[in-house]
């Protein structure tokens, strides 16, 4: 079929002069609230339920606000609602209302009896899909410092809750004990910053401003870049197979603007950044059983055993990485396969383990982030401006398991409107026992919300009581779909690109 060929990659030799393609430059400032302590000063003999104490005294006041705005002077039957300030002081016929932390009394949540059974050679049973008890089972607490108050009624079958969010509860204690509630409210969008905030005070600092000049503008302002856009993939499971790298290679390419034509070039010129939001390598082998272990003979050399650690993986996530740094900028996120601490927060990959893209990383004991970051589980952070928050999936899919449907967007939105990045944490999803602070409250709501490795793409925005709006996107796992999300640094749109084989007959 005749047609023109200007955009063909495979054509022969000429002195034609191309123009150079730039790529848009990304402003790239991290935060680094989730990092744990280094060496000796990271500890685990702490009891977790400090935690529970520290989320609830973070977020107690802020549901507070929203309670007494919304049931001061609330009368049912002539009587005012009133507030009491401890769930053990609540009291039968009155009608009032308390704030405290969610606890799920759940008969299928996983137990110490687990733990114990495999210590006694006995098959540990399988993982389970839900918590959820089919025969009605499940009952809603609500607890404080003073104790605990199941929770009955109809909002409760319409509201989504799981252990460790916190809550305001309107109603009365009925006669068996329980408290029937009326309504309940939660703390909502925390405070969001500005665009730009952090960048503009950062500069404002560092140029010294002062009361008199404090509307001094950032120098950097004026140059920075419109209709850059962030492109965003999990899941990428690389194996160190042959069969699964030609996917990798199509998106390897096109981040570098080797694919297709000038206008696509073009496009991928504006791709500022790649985030690989967790699961970069595949599933490790299962860890082998106690009979394995006791039969196997312990063999003496030097080096690793080849029987039981696969270097090829890491190698080739290694070599796709500098492929595309000398191009793009990187921000690594570690997932539930990949080789960090199970523990939330992850910390970050072990530079070892990137011989070739550590050489872009910052230098160490450096304020500045290199070309290649590698970050935490959960990780924030502002790019272009704009404050952005991930995880590799963790604790959405934690969530999943407490409630009947299956709604991922839903799921991520009440996350924010509880202002905790893991809430099930540490009560089902392993955590760091924190001492002084819970990191996961979410303080300053962020801009976009984006979570790896869920069953497929969705994205929607929400607002807040302020005027907050953020964009939640879940994130397919590439390697099953092929896909990866692009964001909008001006709009804030997203849209998907999709690599697939074609396999003719």
């Amino acid at each position: 079929m005749a047609g023109s060929h200007e955009d063909d990659l495979l054509r022969a030799p000429s002195d034609e002069q191309y123009t150079t393609i730039d790529r848009l430059p990304s402003s790239y400032n991290p935060l680094h609230t989730f990092n744990l302590a280094k060496g000796d000063q990271k500890h685990y003999q702490q009891q977790f339920s400090d935690m529970y104490f520290l989320r609830l005294a973070k977020l107690k006041p802020a549901v507070e606000e929203v309670a007494k705005e919304a049931w001061e002077d609330f009368q049912i039957g002539g009587e005012t609602v009133r507030q009491v300030d401890r769930v053990l002081d609540v009291r039968q016929g009155d009608l009032c209302w308390v704030a405290g932390t969610v606890y799920m009394d759940m008969p299928l949540k996983p137990n110490i009896l687990d733990d114990i059974s495999k210590d006694h050679w006995i098959s540990a049973p399988p993982a389970r899909e839900k918590y959820v008890s089919p025969s009605g089972q499940d009952q809603t607490m609500l607890e404080d410092e003073s104790g605990r108050l199941r929770l009955v009624g109809t909002p409760l079958q319409t509201e989504m809750l799981v252990t460790g969010c916190i809550i305001a509860v309107m109603g009365t204690e009925n006669a068996n004990g329980d408290f029937e509630v009326v309504d309940l409210k939660v703390p909502d969008l925390p405070r969001q910053p500005q665009r730009w905030e952090r960048d503009d005070s950062s500069a404002i600092l560092a140029n010294g401003a002062t009361s008199g000049n404090s509307k001094k503008r950032n120098p950097d302002a004026e140059q920075r870049a419109s209709g850059g856009k962030v492109a965003i993939v999990s899941g990428l499971g690389i194996s160190g197979d042959e069969v699964d790298t030609l996917t990798q290679d199509l998106l390897m390419e096109y981040l570098l603007g080797e694919a297709c034509g000038a206008p696509e070039q073009e496009e991928a010129s504006k791709i500022s950044r790649l985030i690989l939001a967790g699961n970069s390598l595949a599933e490790a082998a299962p860890l082998p059983s106690r009979d394995e272990l006791s039969g196997k003979k312990a063999s003496k050399k030097y080096g690793y055993d080849s029987s039981s650690y696969n270097p090829a993986p890491t190698a080739h996530l290694d070599d796709f990485l500098a492929a595309l740094l000398p191009s793009i900028p990187i921000t690594l996120l570690p997932g539930d396969t990949d080789p960090a601490n199970v523990s939330l927060p992850q910390q970050q990959m072990h530079p070892a383990l990137f011989p070739h893209s550590r050489a872009y990383a910052a230098i160490p004991g450096s304020d500045e982030p290199g070309w290649f970051d590698s970050v935490t589980n959960p990780w924030e952070g502002d790019v272009d401006g704009w404050r952005i928050m991930g995880t590799g999936g963790q604790p959405i899919d934690d969530v999943f398991k407490y409630v009947e449907g299956e709604d991922r967007l839903e799921m991520m939105e009440n996350l924010m409107r509880w202002r905790c990045g893991a809430p099930t944490a540490p009560d089902t999803l392993w955590c760091y026992p924190f001492q002084e602070k819970d990191q996961f409250v979410i303080e300053e709501c962020p801009h976009v919300y984006f979570v790896g490795n869920q069953p497929k793409f969705e994205s929607t925005v929400i607002g807040g009581p302020l005027g907050q709006s953020v964009r939640l996107i879940a994130l397919p796992k590439f390697k099953e779909t092929g896909e990866i999300v692009l964001l909008d640094t001006d709009s804030l749109d997203v849209e998907i690109v999709k690599f697939d084989i074609f396999n003719e007959g």
